[in-house]
């Protein structure tokens, strides 16, 4: 029973994350400091999503690699789903396919190097789960070439100064993506601290 209890709270945690990160990802940080506009630079889903790396690492720690996948899965079809009720179909898609394939890797990643100092798995894992997860949202979700996927936000692909502060200018959904991926780097350097907190303290290892 404790375990079905982990397991179902991890799922939980993982759709309730990605549905509201999926949310935020349309919604630019409207915050401007000095000349630099923060809406030109990130979305609010830059500081929610990378949870989702916490939850699946700490699902890998409790469960080993077949129990985290059985909750990246089952995350991904509930979030899905929710997804498309809470933000667009093309979002739905975008993160759906982002959010599966980054936290497979992150999955595999975390099981080679689970045996190694206690934050390395973590920290590597999430890192270069976050850059796969970077590339394919902002590719599939905003990107001109994938529009038969649904409409084009005009906001995210009307030109602006690269990163706000450049004289180039490229799609706002370029700055998007880089300043989105810088915050998801940051925040999940700091969800370091609540994945040692949980591993150590809270959380026992049981077979996968």
């Amino acid at each position: 029973m404790l375990n079905y209890t982990r397991l179902m709270t991890l799922v939980a945690a993982m759709c309730a994350v990605v549905a509201l990160s999926n949310y935020l990802v349309q919604y630019p940080v409207e915050l401007a400091i000095g000349s630099l506009n923060l809406a030109d630079l990130l979305t609010w889903a830059a500081f929610t999503y990378p949870v989702a790396f916490l939850v699946t690492d700490l699902a890998n720690r409790i469960f080993g690699p077949a129990g985290a996948r059985k909750i990246v899965f089952a995350g991904f079809v509930l979030a899905v789903l929710l997804s498309i009720y809470l933000a667009t179909p093309r979002i739905a898609i975008a993160s759906g396919a982002a959010f599966l394939l980054a936290q497979l890797l992150d999955v595999s990643i975390f099981d080679k190097l689970r045996h190694g100092t206690w934050w390395r798995a973590p920290l590597v894992s999430s890192l270069l789960g976050s850059t796969l997860d970077t590339i394919i949202f902002f590719t599939l979700a905003f990107a001109p070439g994938f529009a038969f996927l649904g409409t084009n936000d005009e906001f995210a692909i009307a030109a602006a100064p690269l990163l706000g502060i450049f004289s180039s200018e490229f799609p706002r959904w370029i700055s998007w993506a880089i300043g989105d991926y810088g915050v998801k780097i940051l925040v999940g350097g700091v969800m370091l601290i609540p994945y040692g907190i949980l591993a150590r303290l809270f959380l026992r290892p049981v077979s996968a």
